[in-house]
């Protein structure tokens, strides 16, 4: 019995050598053709995927620790079948060598085009096969051969060598080999941008090799592949059509599909962002089911989270831009209720503020969509996100404010509903109260809202924004604040309502003739529209009786000295005795 084991041994160590042998013949081969073949001056292009999938080979091959065959005959066999076939494939690519320097053609230029085409096929057949045999775990992969990363600033070549071996560790290596090889091109990817061009330009099939892992069962890969991914995407416009053309999109909206964790769906909404920047790509996202994927993902916004959510809303914003899309979204995916939904229940402010702005732009493209939005109470919902009693940041009331612009305010019937849902309480308490920032989109509001309708003025008015108004333009530092402000203040001053209501405080016209001092050589905009603000009040005689009986009365004759043609106008409508002897000599009646 022992001398059978000890002759089996001495076999098995027989046959180990045999192939460690084979293998090194078959990488020597392969290293002396692809040096060949850069003489090669027919079909460069042929030659150098030849060349990739030849390199491709090496890098597997060389990554295989050869041991002896612990199944019998079988894996024996079936390595030592590639290996010879390897060898034949290098041997008839030599043959191909001379034919292509343009010295003779045995055959023509189409027939070396065939005999080209058909030596990438048979390569592509033995990478497959390779990867069979590893998958099946007969064979077992080196580890301590590892390929330093280049330092910063390395060569291109440098980094060339080091990509590519990431990328055969990819193609060919184990399930613990693809993830540090994931995580180790994701590093290179965002520490050096020559990296990116270096996957697209250099690696054969590189961009093919991560979208294929899109599909991989181990979650790390895939996510490690969506931030490679995402990095290429937004790296230019080049490189996102090279991944939308390697058919990048129809995997990513799988994974949003699929039961894929929320770090892969989140990562895969980013991808989509980036993909589908000015509404580009946008037609293939929908024609891929993206449409209804990324809204599911709203309506289910508890299991999603807040992130995923507003990663969804910004590609779904991207996609608004689209008239086919849009409609598609409003009338069969469901959108809007879904948004508004996300507005009135808990959900995180990132995303509340996403769908704000997604809202918004849904209702900019026509009148039909705006109509669904309001219908759907978005115009409340925008409104209740306003009420101090609920803590919201500024941020969110801002964009709050924002939408409700673009909403409600071309539309007198929208105007009707704000005013009903206790709007302009909200925008009169956050021009009293809030930060700097608040108050001024609060400001902007105003503004808007002032120039609507008459009857909207007069709701103002009685709501008490003119000595809010006032006070702004008094203690602002911003010049275009204090000139919005007085612009507001003026407008307002053309209803009749609002002149009778402003005079019956005495401070209302003496703070503003106080605004007027002579503190610059030429009015600002802002004081001329307080001038005309005056030239309103002067219309009637309690306007008229405030203003000569301020203390102040003396800014107006200085300004009137200058020739500022309001100021004269309102010194005409004030007239009398008095007014006359005061300022006398100033102008000729």
């Amino acid at each position: 019995m022992g001398e059978f084991a000890a002759a089996g041994e001495a076999g098995g160590q027989e046959a180990e050598q045999d192939e460690q042998g084979r293998l090194a013949t078959a990488l020597d081969a392969i290293n002396s053709l692809i040096s060949a073949s850069f003489s090669a001056s027919l079909f460069p292009l042929k030659w150098q995927l030849i060349r990739d999938r030849f390199n491709r080979l090496h890098a597997g091959l060389a990554d295989i620790t050869v041991i002896a065959a612990s199944d019998g005959q079988e894996r024996h066999e079936a390595f030592d079948g590639l290996l010879r076939d390897v060898v034949d494939a290098v041997r008839k690519a030599r043959e191909l060598v001379p034919r292509s320097q343009g010295r003779h053609y045995g055959g023509g230029k189409l027939r070396l085009r065939s005999d080209l085409d058909v030596v990438a096929s048979t390569l592509d057949t033995h990478l497959a096969r390779l990867d069979e045999i590893c998958a099946s775990g007969s064979l077992t992969r080196a580890r301590a051969l590892v390929v330093p990363r280049p330092c910063a600033g390395a060569s291109r070549e440098d980094l060339r060598f080091y990509v590519r071996d990431l990328f055969a560790r990819l193609r060919v290596g184990g399930a613990e080999m693809r993830r540090e090889a994931a995580a180790a091109l994701n590093e290179v990817l965002r520490d050096d941008d020559k990296s990116v061009r270096v996957v697209v330009s250099d690696v054969a099939d590189g961009i093919g090799v991560l979208i294929g892992l899109l599909e991989s069962p181990d979650a790390c890969v895939q996510e490690e592949a969506l931030d490679a991914i995402s990095v290429i995407a937004g790296y230019d416009a080049s490189c996102k059509g090279d991944l939308v053309s390697g058919g990048v999109i129809a995997p990513v909206i799988r994974v949003l599909n699929t039961g894929a964790g929320t770090a892969a769906k989140e990562r895969a909404a980013r991808v989509l962002s980036k993909l589908t920047e000015n509404a580009d790509n946008a037609w293939a996202v929908a024609a891929h089911g993206g449409v209804t994927a990324l809204v599911n993902i709203c309506s289910d916004h508890r299991a999603s989270g807040g992130e995923l959510v507003c990663a969804a809303c910004r590609v779904l914003r991207s996609l608004v831009g689209v008239q086919e899309i849009r409609k598609y979204m409003v009338a069969d995916a469901g959108a809007v209720p879904v948004l508004v939904s996300l507005l009135q229940g808990p959900a995180d402010e990132g995303a509340q503020i996403q769908a704000m702005e997604l809202l918004a732009a849904i209702a900019s493209g026509d009148s039909s969509s705006r109509e669904v939005v309001l219908q759907e109470g978005t115009a409340e919902s925008l409104v209740r996100a306003l009420d101090p009693g609920i803590p919201r940041s500024s941020k969110t009331r801002e964009v709050a404010l924002r939408a409700i612009d673009a909403l409600c305010f071309s539309s007198p019937d929208s105007i009707d509903r704000l005013i009903g849902a206790v709007f302009l309480n909200r925008v009169l308490f956050f021009l009293r109260n809030g930060d700097t920032t608040l108050q001024h989109s609060a400001l902007k509001a105003a503004h808007r809202l002032c120039h609507v309708s008459e009857e909207t003025k007069k709701a103002m008015g009685d709501a008490g924004f003119m000595p809010e108004l006032v006070g702004i333009v008094q203690a602002a530092k911003s010049l275009e604040t204090r000139e919005m402000a007085a612009e507001a203040l003026c407008a307002m001053m053309s209803v009749h309502r609002n002149r009778k209501r402003f005079v019956q405080d005495d401070r209302n016209v003496a703070q503003i003739l106080q605004l007027l001092g002579p503190d610059e050589e030429k009015p600002s905009p802002a004081k001329r529209f307080l001038l005309s603000t005056l030239v309103h009040l002067a219309d009637s005689n309690s306007g008229r009786r405030k203003i000569m009986s301020s203390e102040h009365v003396r800014n107006l004759e200085k300004l009137a000295e200058t020739n500022v043609t309001d100021a004269k106008k309102i010194v005409k409508k004030l007239g009398g005795s008095k007014l006359r002897n005061m300022f006398h000599g100033i102008w000729s009646l």
